[in-house]
C-alpha cells in the first residue's frame, strides 16, 4: 500500500514537471547603434526537449556614401 501511494506520487509530480513550461535560456547581444532604424540581425533557437536556448545577436554596418 505504501509503495503505491509512493508511485502515485511520484506520477502525479511527474505530471505537473511536464505540465509546466520548461526553461528556456535567452541570450541577446545587442551590439547595434541606436539611431540604427534597421539593424542587421541573426537569431537562432535550440529546443532539446528538457531545454530551449534563445540568442539574439544585431549589429549595425556602416557603410560607404
Amino acid at each position: 500500500m505504501r509503495n503505491r501511494k509512493l508511485v502515485l506520487a511520484v506520477a502525479g509530480l511527474a505530471l505537473v514537471t511536464l505540465a509546466v513550461r520548461h526553461p528556456t535560456a535567452d541570450f541577446r547581444l545587442i551590439t547595434h547603434d541606436k539611431s540604427d532604424p534597421s539593424p542587421h540581425r541573426m537569431q537562432a533557437v535550440v529546443d532539446f526537449g528538457l531545454v530551449g536556448v534563445s540568442v539574439l545577436y544585431t549589429w549595425t554596418v556602416y557603410r560607404l556614401r
